[in-house]
């Protein structure tokens, strides 16, 4: 490596938990960490509390903001249709990722999610290896490294392969199993090509806490409510045996750094008890019927003068989905009692036979899946797609906070909404909104409603396809949602024990950092001009954030 420059290994923890790693590191569970943070300095960093969850890594990787890049969500309506699309990853042609620095600078990447491979960057890359939601094909630059490397060190069983829903241990478990091989796999992995040459960047990302903090906050954390009814029969804290692991994997790497290397630990954004999956999913789509057809109902309704259950612990068969499914309402108890309890196949013989209502209905994903439609099974907001033509508002597939669209005139096909009562239909959707409430806390469940349009006919691309976006509370993982106009939703299964939170964290060590300091404040877009900075490298000036105070000039005080 050329003297001139000075080089910086930076580590990604995907979605971690500040707050858990720090009384991890407290408590001595986390002794690489602990070390490193005793060596530099430490803090966290705000992200956007309104977006956060799919698009923490492109905002790192740009350095820009979603109102900048245009990139919302991995899927997307289809401009003057009710159809969505996948759109992946962003494209990362107007600003591409802030390492691109061509020839000058020699980078490898190994395993960022949600970053496509490119030409413009100068040394190796391999994407899509064992990234949670990668959104990216598999493979590298050179093309023939991805081989090379599966040969010598095996290939991540925990690829496309690290879901579960949270109460079906058993599937929850094996999944751990593979985590683990993927940390020990990606650590032999980097450690073979930090010490293949001199870099002036090498980049990884660790995926564990994300998929870990998905599938393991029950079992791990008592402010999860299902903690004393599920840990008990695992008997150990399988999240903190993968944080262990994977803190042992960050000390084997950072080991083959360079003597003059800064070392950069960072996570975008973090991980909570599951506070989004429930009310984005079901909650707000059943609202959303409910406000369009008064007195009708289609999922998990009950009268909140009814006795409160307690929540979920066991499914049948453990398909979420079909647990989901089987609390639809339906004014023939005989039906909704059937439908619960019979499996859809047997269910879909005798419904013929049993007095149906007229009234607006869903249709089973399953059914849509037969009829062509383009639905994941396990969001309940895509099942009542067929319905959106004749409502004024409907929620559009998210898989974070609650998306709502207004069915607009000479916007959507069949709109019906004048755009002279946009407004209006806005306001009394948050007032009722505002009102839900959790029904074992009695907390309100909305923190923010973020209206993304101050003209309803606005049609700039880069505004996201929600008209309103629902931020929900996320003081406690709520399972049953009381509405004073429409009554109860829940109780509901949790299909993730984890949901994200709007804060990462930064840990950072090398020649030109005082040992020991803290922090005071930063946002994820800080961390691209912060590590360019530490490489002495360009700084683009299309870059939102500064270069964080860490260095011994800029750092603060012990």
């Amino acid at each position: 490596m050329s003297m001139l420059k000075k080089p910086v290994i930076a580590i990604g923890l995907d979605a971690a938990e500040p707050s858990l790693v720090e009384k991890w590191m407290e408590q001595g569970y986390l002794k690489n960490l602990s070390k490193l943070r005793e060596k530099g300095i430490y803090g966290r960093l705000q992200n956007f509390d309104d977006s956060n969850v799919e698009t923490a890594w492109t905002t790192f990787a740009t350095g820009c903001s979603p109102q900048k890049t245009g990139f919302w969500a991995h899927m997307g309506l289809c401009e003057g249709t009710y159809n969505f699309e996948t759109i992946a990853a962003y494209k990362f042609e107007e600003y591409p990722a802030f390492y691109s620095l061509g020839p000058d600078y020699r980078v490898a990447t190994f395993d960022v999610p949600q970053v496509r491979l490119t030409d413009k960057i100068n040394g190796v890359q391999v994407a899509a290896w064992g990234a949670h939601s990668p959104q990216v094909d598999s493979g590298s630059l050179p093309e023939t490294l991805w081989q090379e490397l599966i040969d010598k060190h095996g290939a991540s069983p925990s690829l496309h392969k690290d879901y579960a829903v949270c109460l079906d241990l058993k599937s929850t478990l094996k999944i751990v199993e593979r985590l683990k091989t993927s940390i020990l796999r990606q650590s032999a992995n980097c450690q073979d090509l930090l010490q293949r040459e001199d870099w002036d960047l090498f980049l990884t990302v660790f995926n564990t806490p994300h998929a870990g903090g998905h599938l393991l906050w029950q079992l791990s954390q008592p402010d999860h409510p299902l903690y004393e009814a599920l840990h008990s029969q695992v008997g150990y804290d399988p999240l903190l045996m993968l944080f262990q692991l994977m803190d042992e994997a960050i000390g084997e790497i950072v080991a083959k750094a360079p003597d003059n290397a800064h070392v950069v630990i960072f996570s975008a954004h973090g991980m909570g008890p599951a506070t989004i999956d429930l009310p984005t999913f079901v909650a707000l789509p059943e609202f959303l019927y409910r406000f369009n057809f008064p007195g009708q109902y289609a999922l998990g309704y009950s009268k909140i003068s009814d006795p409160l259950p307690p929540p979920v612990t066991k499914m049948k068969c453990n398909y979420w989905e079909r647990h989901i499914w089987g609390t639809k309402y339906d004014t023939n108890p005989l039906r909704r009692f059937l439908r619960r309890e019979l499996h859809n196949r047997i269910f879909k013989i005798i419904e013929p036979w049993l007095e149906k209502s007229d009234e607006p209905d869903l249709i089973s994903p399953w059914e849509l899946m037969r009829r062509g439609e383009r639905v994941i099974p396990w969001n309940p907001t895509q099942w009542y797609k067929l319905l959106w033509p004749s409502m004024k508002a409907f929620a559009l597939p998210s898989f974070a906070e609650g998306y709502i669209r207004i069915n607009l005139k000479g916007r959507e096909p069949q709109g019906i909404v004048e755009p002279s009562e946009y407004h209006a239909l806005c306001d009394e959707l948050c007032e009722k909104l505002y009102a839900l409430k959790d029904a074992r806390k009695g907390i309100p469940m909305v923190k923010k409603i973020v209206r993304t349009r101050e003209n309803p006919c606005e049609r700039h691309p880069k505004l996201p396809d929600p008209d309103l976006i629902v931020v929900w509370q996320d003081d406690y993982a709520t399972d049953v949602i009381d509405s004073p106009d429409y009554g109860r939703c829940g109780p509901l299964p949790p299909y993730r024990a984890g949901s994200h939170r709007p804060e990462g964290m930064i840990l950072a060590y090398g020649p030109e950092i005082e040992p020991g300091t803290s922090l005071s404040q930063g946002h994820v877009l800080d961390l691209a001009p912060t590590i360019l900075s530490l490489m002495d490298a360009p700084i683009p000036e299309y870059l939102e954030g500064k270069p964080l105070a860490i260095r011994k000039n800029l750092a603060l005080s012990k």
